[in-house]
């Protein structure tokens, strides 16, 4: 109760802030930009980020860029309302206010990334190399997106292509020295009469990472490289690109198992923590993708339409390096036709139609979910219109989607039964945006979502590997729907930024995964059931910055998640990160100017610290989840851009995390739950990165 009437207190307090004339495009929660310039995607196509009714977060490049980080979901976790599920330094999934997993539609390459993404240890096939951007949608976005946006869309931009008649190449290089991480990346793009060319390669490795107590953690060693190529025309009358895409990782899994007598964690003879060789066990990933662009100017409006395959690869290896027990193979073509275009009066209108078709079939020895087939198809409208200080907008669609699997029986035992389901769901959104001074604007938004349960969800049946755990699924679970409405202000002056945002979601038959007391196969059993849950939260952000050159950046985050009408050790849903207060005080050393000669320019020193708090609301029934202590973690960074003769010739950063080397386990690390007292979060940790653009004309 004194949580929520402090976010309260605190809405109430953006919204009496008298407004100024003069502004400072500092913001704490879109990396210093205007954001009335900046342009999203939203719920209703391409608007004015301080036009969106919805809370929309942007990561920037430069932001991108001076953020150590083992995987590419380390890079927007600092955002408030974010998290992360994560499986050792290596594989880390989004959590959105609370959410994830199938309930966040990641968008790469302009189609939504499809994997294996339901299990635990399945991170995200995507090169954090070459980003230019990536956007965060909170909330129910199942409008312009189908069944899975519940929780809300992360959107992964590309950098912006080269101008006409120029040439681009790039290096980066990062060294992590807990872990002994290494990647690097290349690029080249280019445009020239209207043709366009971008290419990237990226390559990481890290041993095994270290903390004081465990030492150095056998498992968590982990490989990727990546590969990317655009070609395509931009001309007058549009676009057309194809892209290409291969994703390779290699990580092995953390076990933890201890020695009984000394309680040390067990090591294979001869291993050494500072090999960057797999060992048993660990899974090989592979993501193939094809992407074809094309956008055409008709009439007053754009119609793009966008056509994508996929095929994920997911294997683990358990007893042998030559022979895999589970491999599963799958298949994803996806397609998106919109029309976009203005109707007059300020109205402008976007429709379209949307989908999928999925096959996945079983290549192993080992059996976790059955093949399966997948299709589904959506059709939405959506419109929004300026009327006076008031943006408004709002929409609806429809999306059908049938799931079928194979029946197989093992040694006379039937192992999968065959399933045949339909699920419809209707989404919609109505919201508006209030632009009460130049420097204040306060939004409201009402949204519905709808997510499909998934295979594994509804047909598990067998030892997940990676999740260290036996899963059965449930047949007769219903589709989730919900209702959220999300209220917010954001103002910004000379001195002080202030942003805050309220929400509250209601979900219908929410799924989730739960432990039972049986044991299958030297393996705890879980199964999927499912309830009516609630969650209510808010965030807040404000930056102090008496010059300007220096900020006092607060952020605070905080979900209640509860399943209704349910005994207190069931009452609160899994996976429900704490409260989370980051603090950061930074100092602009040199900033917007460029010297003739030799020098350095956007260069910074930070102090950060990173609070989060006690969990205690858990799912505690049958030792599922257990309260996590509060900790806190401190960093140092310093970042610059090296110029000579008035070009930036590299950008470069060093950076300390957990300087004080605190021994922690985040309260949505699954190595929490390994043999034992669990596995620790990594140590203290080193960071240099290197940058170096080449722009030719």
């Amino acid at each position: 109760m004194r949580t929520t009437l402090t976010a309260l207190l605190l809405f109430t307090a953006v919204l009496s802030l008298n407004a100024q004339a003069q502004t400072d495009t500092t913001d704490i929660f879109f990396g210093h930009t205007d954001i009335g310039e900046a342009t999203v995607t939203g719920l209703t196509g391409r608007t004015r980020q301080q036009d969106s009714p919805v809370p929309v977060s942007v990561v920037r490049g430069h932001e991108l860029r001076h953020v150590p980080a083992a995987n590419i979901t380390d890079v927007i976790v600092r955002q408030p309302g974010m998290s992360q599920v994560t499986t050792g330094s290596g594989i880390a999934k989004p959590i959105i206010r609370g959410l994830g997993y199938n309930r966040i539609v990641c968008i790469n390459d302009g189609v939504r990334q499809e994997g294996y993404q339901w299990g635990d240890e399945h991170g995200l096939e995507i090169d954090g190399g070459g980003l230019g951007s990536v956007e965060i949608i909170k909330g129910p976005a199942s409008l312009m997106y189908g069944s899975d946006a519940m929780a809300g869309v992360l959107i992964f931009r590309p950098t912006a292509l080269p101008e006409e008649g120029t040439f681009r190449s790039e290096a980066e290089t990062e060294y992590q020295t807990n872990s002994g991480l290494w990647r690097y990346s290349l690029s080249s793009a280019g445009r020239k009469h209207g043709f366009v060319w971008d290419a990237r390669w990226s390559q990481q490795a890290a041993h095994a990472y270290k903390n004081r107590a465990d030492g150095y953690v056998p498992g968590t060693q982990h490989r990727s490289h990546a590969a990317r190529t655009l070609l395509g025309l931009d001309k007058d009358w549009g676009h057309s690109f194809l892209t290409l895409s291969y994703y390779h990782l290699t990580p092995s899994i953390a076990e933890g198992e201890r020695e009984e007598e000394t309680g040390e964690l067990e090591r294979p003879d001869g291993w050494s923590g500072k090999s960057y060789g797999y060992s048993l066990p660990f899974q090989r990933v592979d993501h193939y993708k094809a992407v074809s662009e094309t956008s055409v100017g008709i009439g007053a409006g754009t119609l793009t339409a966008i056509l994508g395959y996929q095929q994920n690869r997911r294997r683990e290896y358990e007893e042998s390096r030559d022979e895999c027990g589970l491999s599963l193979r799958q298949h994803t073509l996806t397609y998106d036709v919109r029309y976009l275009m203005p109707l007059g009066s300020g109205w402008k209108f976007t429709g379209g139609i949307g989908g999928m078709y999925q096959h996945s079939d079983n290549l192993g020895e080992e059996f976790l979910i059955p093949d399966y087939r997948l299709f589904d198809f959506g059709f939405f409208a959506t419109a929004s219109r300026e009327v006076g200080r008031f943006s408004l907008s709002g929409g609806l669609r429809y999306d059908r989607r049938h799931l079928s699997s194979d029946a197989l029986e093992e040694e006379g035992t039937l192992r999968f039964a065959a399933l045949s389901r339909n699920f419809n769901g209707l989404s919609a959104s109505l919201g508006a945006v209030w632009h009460a001074r130049r420097n204040l604007n306060v939004r409201l938004n009402v949204a519905r979502g709808f997510r499909a349960p998934t295979i594994a969800e509804m047909a598990s049946n067998g030892v997940h590997e990676g999740a260290v755990r036996y899963e059965i699924g449930n047949p007769r679970l219903s589709h989730e729907d919900s209702w959220q409405a999300d209220l917010g202000a954001d103002y910004t002056d000379r001195f002080l930024s202030v942003q805050a945002a309220l929400f509250a979601n209601r979900i219908n038959n929410y799924i989730y995964v739960r432990r039972t007391d049986e044991v299958a196969d030297e393996h705890p059993v879980y199964t999927y059931d499912s309830g009516d849950a609630r969650l209510l939260g808010f965030e807040v952000g404000i930056d102090i910055h008496p010059v300007h050159s220096l900020h006092f950046q607060n952020t605070f985050s905080y979900v209640s998640a509860v399943q209704l009408h349910q005994a207190a050790d069931t009452r609160h849903l899994p996976l429900t990160p704490a409260p989370h207060w980051r603090s950061e005080l930074k100092w602009e050393l040199a900033h917007g100017h460029k010297p003739h000669a030799f020098g350095l320019d956007n260069s910074y020193l930070s102090l950060a610290m990173d609070c989060h708090l006690r969990q205690s609301d858990c799912y505690r029934a049958d030792g599922t989840e257990t309260p996590t202590p509060s900790y806190t973690l401190l960093s140092l960074a310093f970042g610059t851009d090296v110029v000579v003769n008035g070009k930036t010739v590299a950008d470069i950063l060093l950076c300390a995390d957990n300087l004080t080397d605190r021994n922690y386990q985040p309260h949505l690390s699954r190595l929490k739950y390994t043999d034992g007292s669990g596995l620790h979060a990594p140590g203290r940790n080193f960071t240099i990165k290197l940058r170096i653009p080449l722009i030719f004309h």
